[in-house]
């Protein structure tokens, strides 16, 4: 899992299938700086919101109930607050 910012959003007429009706979103990870990700949102999350993704193949095609598909991110919660000890 990682925790993200929602950056933008991905519009897109030809996709794969699996894509269809589904809501794409560009994720920057909070800690370490790394690369953007492209994630599907599940949880009606929107550009600003802090959110928590998890970047595994297998587990988003559980998520979805759909076994696999070709989507390697997705976006399981927004986050309300964050606290550190």
């Amino acid at each position: 899992m990682i925790l993200a910012d929602v950056v933008g959003s991905v519009t897109a007429t030809i996709k794969h299938p699996v894509y269809s009706g589904r809501t794409l979103l560009v994720l920057q990870p909070v800690e370490g700086a790394g690369e953007e990700l492209l994630a599907i949102d599940t949880v009606q999350a929107g550009v600003g919101d802090r959110v928590l993704a998890l970047r595994e193949g297998n587990g988003v095609g559980q998520i979805l109930g759909t076994g696999r598909v070709p989507i390697r991110s997705i976006i399981v919660a927004i986050v309300d607050e964050v606290e550190q000890a």
